[in-house]
């Protein structure tokens, strides 16, 4: 948990075993980054949720999950950012809270940093991950500087410590929500599936609801 406060990001090797990565491959993936919302995902990343829950130091839940699909047909570059909305229920008119978008069909609202702050991401890693195969980077320490203009995004983050974040199937690298974090095209293009999956520990004010992914 100290490694994880200071750094923002930390590599979970092995969290999830071979027949568990095998019932994660089959999970439907409708283009490069589908949207989850199935009954049997909080079962089925349940040593996800107990990370993050030590990690936040409460009982977390899912409240987001995307599953990405990277392919020599789908290889995209991701610049420096900051993720910077959640997904919600219904749309309710909370002051701090906006503006407002949909994401293939999903209710999304940015929130106040302090909401992305109690938050953590859990990439959850299906195929391995390489040098040459987009690794996710993180400017470790960048979680702690509060939100960031997108055209800052880069500078601001080669300002801290790099992490590149390899892994092999099973590894679940988590970091902060508001971590500066970006990833490349591939170079030697092959199937690269994560699960990425958000969680928070607190309810939303003002009636919002998260939308969560059971």
């Amino acid at each position: 948990m100290a490694a994880f406060r200071r750094d923002g990001a930390l590599r979970l090797p092995g969290l999830f075993d071979a027949a568990q990565i095998e019932a994660l491959r089959r999970l439907p993936t409708e283009g490069p980054g589908a949207r989850l919302h199935d009954a049997r995902l909080p079962g089925m990343i349940a040593p996800a949720t107990a990370a993050a829950s030590s990690l936040l130091g409460a009982p977390a839940r899912p409240v987001r999950a995307v599953l990405f699909d990277k392919t020599a047909e789908a290889n995209w570059l991701v610049a420096w950012h900051q993720d910077r909305t959640i997904c919600v229920q219904a749309r309710v008119e909370v002051e701090g809270f906006g503006p407002w978008s949909r994401k293939d069909g999903a209710l999304h609202v940015a929130p106040p940093v302090s909401v992305l702050e109690g938050m953590a991401t859990l990439r959850i890693h299906i195929d391995p991950v390489g040098p040459d195969n987009a690794p996710l980077k993180a400017a470790l320490g960048s979680h702690r500087v509060g939100l960031v203009p997108a055209a800052e995004a880069a500078s601001r983050a080669a300002a801290f410590p790099l992490a590149v974040c390899l892994a092999q199937p099973g590894d679940v690298w988590a970091y902060s929500t508001p971590i500066l974090h970006a990833s490349e095209r591939s170079n030697a293009p092959a199937r690269r599936r994560v699960l990425q999956v958000d969680y928070a520990v607190a309810d939303l004010p003002g009636g919002l609801a998260w939308a969560g992914v059971g």
